[in-house]
Parts: C-alpha cells; structure tokens; sequence
C-alpha cells in the first residue's frame, strides 16, 4: 500500500525514540486526500483499512514508528526538552515528481517527549489544520500537506470531554530550528550529523562545495524570509513562531493558532497565549530573523571550524550577514505587496503606494481579502491613493488586462476565515462532516471567482468573530 523508507531512523538512537502509536479504539474516515495519495504513490484502499492504517492500528510492512527529539525556543524562552509528545513518524516517502516526504501521526499517542501530556489530540485541531494547510497550499505558500483525517472513536478529556481524532501530515521534513538547538547543546559530533543529515534531505548539490554549511544556512534563512513575506501578502498570522515550529526546509508547519486577518490591523493577534503580541501580523519577519539567529547560534560551531577564522571574526561576519538578510525579507515582502497591485518590477518607493492602502484599510476597518480582491476594478474611492497608483501603473506600461491579470493572482477571491472552520469544526463536533469536506473542496481554487462560492467571500457577522485561537490539542 505504501512504500516506506526511512533514513531519518538510520541516524543514531540518541535522535529520536522508537515507540508504536497508541492504537485506536474504532477509527472511522473522515478524509482522505486521493490527489496528494496518488501523488505520493499510495496505493488505493477501501476507507476501513485507511482508517487503521492513519490512526495507528494498523502498521504497514517497511514503516519504522518514532517520535524526533527537539527542543526550541518558545515566546523567547529556551525549553530545553521538547520532542515529539504527540506524533508519530511512520516513515517516508519518495513521491512521482522524486521528491521525498515524511508521513506522520499527529494524536497518535505518549511517547517519552510527552511530558505528562496524553499525547492525544480532540477533533477541533485536526479539522483545522486540515483546512488550513490544504488552502495554502493551493494558495501557492509552501507548506505542510493534509492526507488524512480520521476519528479515534475514543474520547479526549480537555475541559470537557471531546471526540479524539488523528491527522495525518505530508512534509518535506520535519528538522526544526529546535533540532539544531537540541543537538548543539550536547555535541558537535551530534551537530554535525544533524546538519549533515538535513544537506543530504534538502540541499544535496553543497556536498563538496566549500563552506557548505555557511550556504545551507543562507538558504535556510532565505526559505524561512520568502515564506513569512507570502504569509504578510494573505494576511496569515501563524500565532506560535517558536523554533520549534520553525521548519529548516521553508514550509509553514504546525498550525495550531492559526489565522487569516478579516479586518485590517497591523498588530493584529489571534493567539489566546500571545498576550504580549510577540507574534502578530507585522512582526512576523522581525520573529523570523530572530528565530535564523537562534539558528546561527545553534551552528555556530560548524560555522567557525569552515570559516578558518577566529571566534570574534566569525561573529561578525554572520552580523554582516544579517543585514543583507533583513534587506532580502524587504525586498521578498516588496514583492509580495506589490503584485497584489499589479505591479512587476517593484522599487522601494512602491512602499508609499503599499503602506497608504493599509493605513485606509486599518483606519476604516476594512476586510483586508475583499479590499485587495476589490482592487481589480482598478478603482478606489481614496483619490490620492488612487492617483498615486494610477500614475505608477501606466508608469510601468503593462496594459490593464495584464495588470489585473497579475492582481488576480495574487489576491485570492477565497480564504479559510475563521468563522468558517469554527462553523466546520461545530458541525464535525455534531458527527456532520459534510460542511468540513466541502470548504476543503472550495479552497482549490481560491483565486477564481465563482458566485456558488460567494457567500465564503462574505465577512463574519459580529456573532460569527473569532477573537481569539487555541493551540487546543
């Protein structure tokens, strides 16, 4: 059914624990992702056998179960011990295009980076995450993928009693920033291999370059800077950009607070635990830097050893290093901002246009989604920013048909709002997926106007607001 290979349980025990899910009392289907399963080459299955296979009961020939050990960064404190309390990777894959992804549990059961927890998860995140993760994708942002979802027919105690439920998640990888931390703290032998490991995974061509580990950390940072520029575009506040959320391959992971913006606020939080708004919309890239230094930090022994340099000057030069970065995620989020007005070829100067149309969409309040889809009328009812706009556009001397051409692609007609996957999630809750299934199912096209679909486009009524978002596994 699956072909399994595992190259990350090669690596020596220290890096991971072996340990089987907790097997499921009565699973049930509740989705199951057919295009990325073919992708993948997974083999057809009745929905019964699905159902064990993603919940842990049943265990495929070749799959090697284990939880990764991690530790990170969490609202700017160091945890030294985090890991795997609640996932399982069965194995990888190597998909049709020859790509190589892992498969993992998520709810799957203890393992020994628990801490106490259940390791179990309740409906309400995996319906979520198999929303979320799904849209940005076909949104064009890199991201963990959605394959299945399956009811546990087990409940899970939180402050009341809810249905259990595993999600099956699809990665590129799964090494995290807190990776890099967790095996630096204890050797650079162990530091080595990880960063060794994670070159062969995701930049094989630096093997026997010079200075490869410099260049694999340049990339890393790049990926990371280029994703969060494409969340600034959507209006996407992850909520929980701890380092151990913080993917080295460039991909959104771990959607637990998750949110898309209705109205426009740049210091806009959703996550109930981010009292401080350490991780709100307009600091996201601020946080991405910081969390590539965490990262700088963790090689920073690799780092020194290539360099041939001392201690002092090494340092230095990773400080000179982070300027040209904060300079690429400028440039990274012009560009994301500036094809939402159809602009090409941007310039810094693009920024007055940029940041005048989001000081009216804070001051008046308005849907940051719509207004941006709105634009491609061409049109505003704001005469300066529209003049300003105007003259920019015939500047660059595209005709409007390929200007609004470009704006449509960048300014989705369609995003997952809160109000929706609460509704979904409720529904769920009821034994009702239908509603769930059929946002999944509107999402994969978010850039193309269908008025079937036109009441998702449609702003939350003030009963229907999501103030705030729950990790809540």
């Amino acid at each position: 059914m699956i072909n399994f290979e595992n190259t990350y349980s090669k690596l020596p025990d220290r890096f991971f624990e072996r340990v089987l899910p907790t097997a499921a009392v009565a699973p049930t289907l509740m989705a199951f992702n057919e295009e990325l399963a073919e992708e993948l080459g997974i083999e057809h299955a009745p929905a019964g056998k699905l159902a064990k296979v993603f919940s842990g009961e049943e265990i495929l020939d070749g799959s090697e179960p284990l939880a990764m050990a991690y530790c990170g960064h969490q609202f700017g404190h160091f945890n030294p011990s985090l890991g795997d309390g609640r996932a399982h990777l069965l194995g990888e894959v190597v998909s049709k295009s020859n790509e190589r992804y892992d498969i993992q549990l998520k709810g799957s059961g203890r393992t020994k980076f628990s801490r106490g927890g259940d390791g179990l998860s309740w409906l309400g995140p995996v319906v979520r995450e198999y929303i979320v993760s799904e849209a940005m994708h076909h949104l064009g942002v890199p991201t963990t993928r959605a394959l299945c979802a399956v009811r546990t027919g087990a409940p899970v105690f939180r402050e009341d009693e809810l249905p259990g439920a595993i999600f099956t998640r699809v990665a590129k990888g799964h090494l995290r920033v807190g990776t890099f931390e967790y095996f630096s703290a204890r050797s650079e032998e162990d530091l080595k291999t990880l960063a060794d490991y994670a070159i062969n995974r995701h930049d094989p061509d630096l093997n026997g370059q010079d200075h490869k580990y410099h260049k694999f950390f340049e990339r890393v940072v790049k990926r990371k800077l280029s994703l969060v520029a494409k969340w600034m575009g959507l209006g996407f506040i992850h909520g929980v950009m701890n380092t151990d959320n913080t993917s080295i391959a460039g991909i959104t992971i771990d959607y637990g607070p998750c949110a898309f913006m209705d109205k426009f606020n740049r210091n806009k939080v959703f996550s109930s635990i981010d009292r401080h708004g350490r991780y709100s919309y307009s600091n996201q890239g601020a946080i991405a830097l910081w969390n590539m230094s965490v990262l700088a930090n963790a090689l920073f022994p690799l780092l020194l050893k290539e360099s041939r340099e001392g201690t002092e000057k090494a340092a230095l030069r990773l400080q000179d290093d982070f300027k040209l970065y904060e300079k690429f995620y400028q440039n990274e989020y012009l560009k994301a901002m500036a094809s939402k007005f159809g602009i090409s070829s941007p310039v810094e100067s693009d920024l007055k246009i940029i940041n005048m149309f989001l000081d009216v969409l804070e001051s008046d309040q308005l849907d940051f989604t719509n207004s941006f889809r709105g634009l491609n009328t061409l049109d505003h009812q704001n005469e300066e920013f529209k003049r300003l706009w105007r003259e920019r556009l015939d500047e660059q001397g595209h005709s409007d048909e390929d200007v609004v051409k470009r704006m449509n692609n960048s300014n989705p007609y369609l995003i997952p709002r809160n109000h929706q996957v609460a509704k979904a999630i409720e529904e769920s809750l009821e034994g009702n997926d239908d509603y769930f299934l059929s946002l999944v199912k509107a999402y994969k096209n978010p850039f193309v106007e269908d008025e079937k679909l036109k009441h998702l486009t449609l702003e939350p009524a003030p009963s229907e607001l999501v103030h705030q978002t729950f990790c809540g596994t």
